[in-house]
């Protein structure tokens, strides 16, 4: 998928997609004002946006997303690397460098067109390079962005209705 040499030694790799009715340039502009202080994320708001609503509309200031552009992430930010209208955006943690990292991670998403709209294709490529850095992964990381992804996901399906 595009973006998986970003994180080519990821431990933790999860792909999830749905079917939105709605076209890919539609979809793709909900992705693309994505971030901290800006759209949200469409997850639980309490733990990803400090409690701050997800946007509810497509904002025109907030699609200008290039790849090399910083997407703000909260305590932390992200670099992004690609950004293909309407098709792929992938976004990593820090400034996407490959040299090694205490973590690596990279939030990948591919648009294709289905029969029904567009099939969003999301992946999670991550890798923690700490003492405790498997069990961060398989026990906390894996799961907890499995859940917060599945709401993102359902949450845009929604917002393009």
């Amino acid at each position: 998928m595009v973006g998986d040499d970003i994180c080519s030694d990821a431990r933790l790799v999860a792909t999830r997609a749905i079917t939105i009715d709605a076209p890919l340039s539609e979809v793709f502009a909900w992705l693309r004002q994505m971030g901290f202080g800006r759209a949200g994320w469409y997850s639980y708001d309490i733990i990803d946006n400090l409690g701050r609503r997800s946007a509810r509309t497509i904002n025109p200031d907030w699609q200008s997303l290039s790849a090399g552009d910083k997407v703000p992430g909260g305590p932390t930010s992200f670099t992004a690397m690609v950004v293909d209208p309407p098709r792929a955006l992938v976004i990593a943690l820090g400034d996407g460098t490959p040299e090694p990292r205490k973590i690596t991670f990279t939030l990948a998403y591919e648009l294709h067109d289905d029969p029904r709209g567009t099939r969003l294709v999301s992946r999670v490529r991550a890798r923690v390079n700490l003492p405790a850095g498997r069990i961060i992964e398989r026990f906390l990381l894996g799961p907890g962005d499995g859940i917060m992804l599945r709401r993102q996901l359902l949450n845009i399906a929604r917002r393009c209705r």
